[in-house]
């Protein structure tokens, strides 16, 4: 390890990693006791759904969001639904809605750019050349690292590939980068190229696991025994913290142990697990990892993303991608074009950072200031195990109470431990119908054909309202499909 001396203590060691305590049997529970207070007998009633709300500790936290009204969104009929009630935004995993205080930010950096120009570089409260160091703590405690271990630029796809570039130095014995078959599109690409420009061969080189026949996740133990078998050829393991597709927590500390073990490094890409769910990237000695923001971080579409290195690697030199930024800013102004390295993850930097997406960030930052990942992470197990509840009891194949042909299965695990925001719901027949209604109604969800539809209940600013709404559309979505069958 790296001498610590006059550096910021590590994060406080978590008592039980990617611990949570709700199982859906204590979600059937906080129903069963919630709906004996409110006198309403039936959990499926939508009045529960708004007493739930109306006793939600965390429920003012919407209120620090701007939230769309039906109205707003493209493609509504306006005759299906009244314009000015709030949509039903089930989308935050693709794109977070916007805090109220992101335009105060940024507004302030407008105006300091109108009335100071140049000079905003190095004057001010936040220095615009100095403004990404002052996401670094906030963002540090999201993701349980030291500010020496994180970064905030590019965006995700260029960090992977900075990262990358760095970590992977295939030999002839150790070369094969591990991944999950249905990782992300960029995760290929990035990884597919990175193998080319490292003189080797996507098909040589490129190990995609598979789930077992007829499931649609990975097992853990699956994942650990290929790594325990072949890590001897394995030069990086590099996974999604949760899968985008099934919306699969991966167990980001017993994975990292089992590379470790084999003398792998280990990576990971966190774009749906940052701000999703606690992290302590530091403590499960992640060896380097990399993030977007704009999900459930909520900074904007294609916002600055973010990095971290262990502190294993501060004093690494290990060859990299440089810019102007990987150089120390008490020396970056000498000019003489000799590299004086920044250390741990600031060297891992590239170009100045920008100043209207670093004011984002600072905003989102602000909300996370008000509320503790750790209560948003059992106010999202509780909205979860909620809409798993009403699928199951409505939609599921063998519910005696469905009301409709259309039945659905959830294909993100049930194990709370192994997912997060998102539920991911597939449908016994093709969704090309189902969600065009779904939209014109007011719902933001994603869909991936032919019959997934990805729904996030969202745990800053989604309540049991939203989720009761989406699933009555849904039935009366489902009705009309029959009709027209």
């Amino acid at each position: 390890m790296a001498d610590n001396e006059g550096q910021a203590p590590a994060p406080p060691q978590p008592e039980g990693e990617q611990e949570c305590m709700c199982t859906q049997d204590k979600v059937l529970q906080f129903l069963n006791k919630m709906a004996d207070e409110s006198g309403i007998k039936d959990l499926t009633d939508p009045a529960l759904a708004e007493f739930l709300t109306d006793s939600d500790a965390l429920k003012g936290i919407r209120d620090l969001f701007h939230y769309p009204k039906a109205g707003t969104l493209p493609d509504v009929d306006t005759t299906l639904v009244d314009p000015e009630a709030d949509s039903i935004y089930l989308c935050g995993n693709s794109l977070g809605l916007m805090p109220k205080v992101t335009a105060e930010v940024m507004k302030e950096h407008l105006d300091k750019w109108a009335k100071m120009g140049v000079f905003g570089h190095m004057t001010g409260e936040v220095p615009w050349a100095h403004s990404d160091e002052h996401c670094l703590e906030g963002v540090g405690r999201l993701v349980g690292a030291k500010k020496e271990e994180v970064s905030v630029c590019n965006s995700l796809t260029v960090n992977i590939h900075v990262l990358l570039t760095a970590f992977y130095k295939p030999t002839e014995t150790r070369h094969k980068i591990l991944l999950e078959s249905k990782a992300f599109p960029s995760d290929h690409y990035a990884i597919e190229s990175q193998i080319r420009l490292k003189g080797r061969t996507v098909e040589e080189s490129m190990c995609c696991l598979e789930p077992r026949e007829g499931e649609e996740t990975l097992r853990t133990e699956d994942i650990i025994d290929y790594i325990e078998k072949n890590g001897d050829e394995i030069a990086i393991v590099f996974f999604s913290g949760i899968q985008y597709y099934t919306g699969q927590l991966f167990d980001i500390k017993a994975i990292t142990e089992a590379g470790h073990r084999k003398g792998c490094l280990v990576g990971w890409d966190l774009a749906h697990a940052f701000a999703n769910v606690p992290l302590h990237l530091h403590w499960w000695d992640v060896d380097f990892a990399a993030w977007c923001s704009y999900k459930y971080g909520c900074t904007g579409a294609g916002s600055i993303a973010g990095l971290f290195v262990h502190e294993r690697f501060l004093h690494d030199k290990r060859e990299r991608m440089l810019g102007w930024w990987s150089h120390k800013m008490s020396s970056r102004f000498v000019m003489d074009n000799v590299l004086d390295l920044d250390e741990g993850a600031s060297g891992y930097r590239i170009s100045n950072p920008p100043i209207h997406c670093v004011a984002a960030m600072l905003g989102s930052l602000k909300i996370f200031e008000q509320v503790s990942l750790e209560n948003l992470r059992s106010r999202s197990c509780y909205l979860t195990g909620y809409l798993e509840y009403l699928v199951k009891t409505l939609f599921g194949e063998d519910s005696d109470k469905r009301t409709t042909k259309l039945s659905i299965s959830i294909i993100t695990p049930e194990d709370f431990h192994q997912r997060g925001c998102q539920l991911s719901l597939k449908f016994s027949s093709p969704i090309d119908v189902i969600y065009p209604e779904l939209v014109k109604r007011g719902v933001a969800v994603d869909k991936r054909y032919p019959n997934v539809i990805r729904v996030a209940p969202v745990h800053l600013y989604n309540n049991y309202v939203d989720v009761r709404r989406f699933i009555s559309v849904l039935q009366e979505v489902a009705h009309i499909v029959e009709d027209h069958a």
